[in-house]
């Protein structure tokens, strides 16, 4: 519905004048009195309606975004927002320009706005949501709350991503990004990628949300909304894992801190990423403009090392723009950086992969590059005598793209993995991927997650990591996912 104009405003008080002037020749002193005051009562509720409306729909008016509701099956994306403060406000509208920019339909809208029949529209939603006090909704989320959140509603066509803004001083840490978050999973909702959670508008946090948007729209290099705070580290090592595959180039990439860095900034856990901050290739050096070049945006890895391996590893897939020309970040890596150059890099914490601190039988299933994530969690599993360990792992021919062979066979040999499953997709007529072997895998998974297993998945976000979410969904019931995401025991680190 839209808000009347300022020019309709003003005839309607032009019209409450009127009457309140002729109230005046009402006979009674009472009525007289009881009229203006009925009038003036009238008005100032008016006006508060309004201003109580624009409230909710101004902010992103002035911003350019679509704010009609009503046309959101049209639209590409709908970016809702739940803000106290104004921040998640301001990183909607931040998100909203970044997905405009690489040539989406976006509209923006408090959480206030939005309805069951908005959610019936939509195909994909982005929530931008803040947690006040102990786990409190922000003030304009409490409709939403109360009303649709109350309702079971079929959402199987929608697909979703939620933001959460926090404080971790809180012992309720963005609990209302939780609820929210679970409720849409209840509706059989479809996340797009996993909860990210923002303590304290944490920088490291919002690049990771901006490079889920830049996957989600086809546009990764967009500039950072801000510049990492990097470190000094040295390019060590860069090996080829897959000549003669049919697909990209991968190599392992080792660095370590350069000599006059902290020492206390290069500590990591299994779970954990690297941010990389690229440089421009070598031939444009000489280039007049270098000067006035941009800073290039970051790329995110998973480490696939731990720091007692004396180094940093990670496994990166070398990519090609479609000019021909080499990614930002994997060109860097692989490509333009020579041996003994220093490297930009930041160690960011991501407890969403961390494992939980018990002793658990733990489910590791990946595919390419994804193994980097995996190998971290096995050698930490290996240090600490955790041996019951159970690897699928997918790629494309077992002769060119078996990544880190003989250590995986080692593994297998001394049991830190006591069971390994292996799908190699170009191998036979039929192609075979990693849900196929956890379908046949069914009866035994049940009997590890009966037992307290976890389960990580890292690799490719489209593709694998649905198709894998959904084989498990069927085999343990989606109510049983869900519950051990909750408790930590199912996690993804997927791209």
């Amino acid at each position: 519905m839209r808000l009347p104009s300022l020019s309709w405003m003003k005839r309607i008080s032009l019209a409450l004048t009127f009457l309140c002037l002729v109230s005046f020749f009402i006979p009674s002193p009472a009525q007289k009195q009881y009229s203006t005051a009925l009038v003036a009562i009238s008005y100032l509720s008016f006006c508060l309606q309004t201003l109580r409306r624009h409230k909710d729909e101004l902010a992103t008016q002035h911003h350019g975004f679509s704010t009609e509701l009503n046309q959101a099956h049209a639209q590409n994306i709908l970016i809702a927002y739940a803000s106290q403060t104004g921040f998640a406000e301001q990183i909607a509208v931040k998100t909203a320009q970044h997905l405009q920019d690489a040539g989406m339909s976006v509209a923006v809208s408090s959480l206030a706005a939005i309805k069951t029949e908005t959610l019936n529209k939509t195909s994909r939603i982005l929530f931008i949501l803040s947690t006040t006090g102990e786990g409190d909704a922000p003030d304009n989320a409490a409709a939403f709350t109360r009303l649709t959140m109350s309702q079971k509603i079929d959402l199987s066509h929608l697909h979703f991503a939620v933001l959460a803004l926090g404080d971790r001083h809180y012992q309720q840490f963005c609990a209302f990004a939780h609820r929210v978050d679970l409720w849409l999973k209840h509706q059989h909702a479809h996340s797009l990628f996993d909860m990210i959670e923002v303590d304290n508008g944490d920088e490291a946090a919002l690049r990771h949300w901006q490079h889920y948007l830049g996957l989600l729209s086809g546009h990764t290099e967009m500039a950072d909304w801000s510049k990492p705070a990097y470190q000094e580290w040295i390019l060590t090592e860069r090996e080829l894992l897959n000549p003669g595959s049919l697909g990209g180039p991968a190599y392992r990439i080792a660095c370590i801190p350069a000599q006059n860095t902290n020492g206390s900034e290069h500590i990591w856990q299994a779970g954990d990423i690297a941010e990389i901050g690229p440089d421009y290739p070598p031939q444009t050096a000489n280039d007049n403009t270098t000067d006035e070049r941009p800073v290039l945006p970051h790329r995110d890895y998973s480490i696939s090392s731990l720091p007692a391996d004396g180094k940093l590893e990670l496994l990166v897939r070398q990519m090609h723009r479609p000019d021909g020309s080499l990614g930002i970040g994997s060109g860097w890596l692989t490509a333009h950086a020579e041996i003994g150059q220093s490297i930009k890099l930041r160690i960011r914490e991501n407890r969403n992969f961390h494992m939980p601190s018990q002793d658990h039988p733990l489910i590791l299933i990946g595919n390419g590059t994804g193994l980097a994530g995996l190998r971290a969690h096995i050698k930490a599993r290996a240090t600490r005598g955790h041996l019951r360990n159970w690897l699928f792992f997918g790629e494309r021919n077992v002769a060119h793209d078996f990544f880190h062979r003989q250590e995986i066979q080692d593994w297998q040999a001394c049991g830190v993995l006591n069971k390994l499953n292996l799908c190699f997709s170009r191998d036979q007529t039929e192609r075979r991927y990693v849900q196929h072997a956890l379908q046949e895998q069914q009866a035994d998974i049940a009997a590890w997650v009966e037992q307290g297993a976890a389960i990580l998945v890292c690799g490719s976000l489209q593709g694998m990591a649905e198709e894998v979410h959904q084989t498990l969904s069927n085999m343990l019931g989606l109510d049983k996912l869900e519950q051990m995401a909750e408790a930590g025991l199912y996690k993804r680190d997927v791209y």
